[in-house]
């Protein structure tokens, strides 16, 4: 036995000391507080046409609310990562969930668009901490030896959270007359339960920094070479799909208002509720397929639900309206599930939370720049062109990733 293998031998057992069903528990409980950030992130989806009613503002000032959420998401993906990396996730964790927990009580006041603006900018802050640093945590919780199973459970606890939020909201909205203040209160409590768990679960802390070494500046989130391929195919699919569900959660309240006459806000609480909740059990039900079969499986049924939702805007069919958002969950959710497990499974763990930011930036830019190009061609058209545009944008986009996929992954 050589001196380097002396040295690593002591290391071995402290690796394995942990049984599979302590690291499950602890994968099941970071990712709790990923959930709950995620319901506050689409909670207002079906309270938008309330705020329009009294607020009274179009279409286009609906999507630059949306957008708000972008801005800040992408703000803080900028940063979050890499101090996540550097300097622990509980040093990032902590201030993410006290900024939703501001977000929450600027929604429950919110007595304008401005404080709808600001209150939609703080929770993209916290939602970019939660899947840079949060997606990273949950790998973390799982160990070297559950990577996969800890990136399938980042991925669906997004999901889920983003689906029970807006369900949530829903309900309420129709059983109750004043639904804001009770929304937000039972938000502020989950993130309450959510940062209990940050404080307890034995995360990677600050570690010890020499005054001596000069800190290093933050710069634009990176991954080493060998992984940028992973995280741009990943991009690739994700981007559409995660672009064709935030038309739904942005306009489709809108749609189903205005062009099919359904203003119930359970209605667009359970549309968004089933999109996302298809996104998580598409997720489980394909995890074991190879990585490529996921992505490419992800840009056909992306392609398949703006080719529905065409349908649904010209017919003013409601059923249709349903079918689209549906696929479009199943698009994003194999897009996120095939870019996630890539980056867990081969990026290194002191750059995974840069590559989960990356991953997001990419996505979320188009996600952002397109909903919001569509609110205002829909003002000055109307909103079947505008909605039919976006569809095929989509899909073109769609159909470029899964031939770059298709050439550039080996099966």
């Amino acid at each position: 036995m050589n001196s380097h293998q002396a040295a690593t031998v002591p290391l071995a057992p402290a690796i394995h000391l942990q049984t599979p069903s302590t690291d499950g528990w602890k994968i099941v409980a970071t990712a709790w507080m990923v959930t709950a950030v995620f319901i506050l992130s689409n909670s207002a989806t079906p309270l938008y046409v309330h705020w329009q009613r009294q607020f009274t503002f179009s279409s286009a000032t609906l999507t630059v609310i949306f957008a708000a959420y972008i801005v800040g998401l992408l703000g803080s993906l900028l940063i979050a990562g890499q101090l996540s990396d550097r300097l622990g996730r509980k040093a990032v964790l902590i201030p993410g969930i006290l900024i939703a927990m501001a977000a929450c009580v600027l929604f429950a006041t919110a007595s304008s668009v401005e404080s709808l603006v600001a209150a939609r900018f703080l929770t993209g802050v916290s939602v970019g901490v939660i899947v840079s640093a949060g997606m990273a945590a949950v790998v973390d919780a799982g160990g070297a030896d559950r990577k996969r199973q800890a990136s399938l459970a980042a991925s669906v606890a997004m999901v889920l959270g983003a689906g029970l939020g807006p369900l949530l909201a829903g309900t309420l909205a129709q059983v109750i007359d004043r639904p804001v203040w009770t929304v937000f209160g039972i938000e502020l409590a989950l993130l309450a339960t959510a940062m209990a768990v940050i404080i307890a679960m034995p995360l990677p802390g600050l570690p010890r920094v020499s005054l001596a070494v000069p800190a290093k500046r933050l710069r634009l989130p990176s991954v080493p070479a060998q992984n940028r391929l992973d995280v741009v195919m990943g991009i690739a699919v994700f981007a559409p799909g995660i672009t064709a569900t935030s038309f739904v959660l942005s306009l489709g309240p809108s749609l189903l208002s205005e062009l099919m006459h359904v203003s119930s806000p359970l209605v667009a609480g359970g549309t968004a509720c089933l999109m996302f909740m298809s996104a998580a059990s598409v997720q489980i039900a394909v995890k074991k397929l190879p990585i490529r079969t996921v992505l490419l499986l992800g840009t056909a049924v992306t392609a398949l639900s703006m080719a529905t939702l065409i349908g649904a805007v010209h017919v003013a069919e409601p059923a249709l309206l349903l079918v689209a958002a549906v696929m479009a969950g199943v698009g994003q959710g194999l897009g996120q599930l095939g870019g996630l497990t890539a980056i867990g499974t081969r990026v290194p763990d002191q750059r995974r939370a840069q590559a989960n930011a990356l991953l997001n930036i990419g996505a979320y830019i188009p996600a952002g720049l397109l909903p919001v190009a569509t609110g205002f061609l829909m003002d000055r058209s109307s909103m079947g062109a505008g909605a039919t545009t976006f569809a095929v944008v989509v899909i073109a986009a769609a159909a470029v990733a899964a031939g770059f996929v298709g050439m550039r992954m080996p099966r």
